[in-house]
């Protein structure tokens, strides 16, 4: 079943759709994700690039990641709003911010990875797979083995 996500920023200056069923959605608790976000983890939603679709200006940050890909975080240059990003080692694919979605309950998280890394007060749920760091071949992997 093909999912209708829309979202966009605080100020309504960025809107996006994407056309499909999230490839995975996933919980991160890595630094950057935290420091990104402002809390204790930011929660994606992997969109292959041919189903998304961009309106408005946005700016970039980008930082390699520990595996040494190239995360490049997009954002609305004026609300500050996190909305998407990309890995060098990823290719092809989007991760829409959950948080950035109109309905965020049109996804829920299927894995959390970088546990290790989360804030002593921040819950983990624990009904779906937990990895401490990231695990081998990336969430994807662990998803695609069942």
């Amino acid at each position: 079943m093909t999912k209708n996500l829309a979202g966009g920023c605080l100020c309504g200056a960025v809107r996006y759709s994407a056309q499909a069923e999230p490839m995975m959605v996933g919980n991160c608790y890595c630094t950057d994700c935290r420091k990104a976000s402002g809390t204790s983890h930011g929660t994606h939603a992997a969109i292959p690039d041919s189903a998304f679709s961009l309106a408005g200006e946005t700016k970039a940050f980008e930082r390699a990641a520990d595996s040494g890909n190239i995360v490049i975080r997009a954002f609305c240059p004026t609300c500050g709003c996190a909305i998407f990003s990309r890995n060098t080692g990823i290719p092809g694919m989007t991760f829409i911010r959950v948080s950035s979605l109109d309905d965020p309950d049109q996804v829920e998280p299927q894995i959390t990875v970088y546990a290790s890394r989360a804030p002593a007060w921040a819950p983990l749920d624990r009904s779906k797979p937990v990895f401490d760091l990231m695990p081998e071949g990336g969430p994807g992997a662990v998803l695609a083995d069942g």
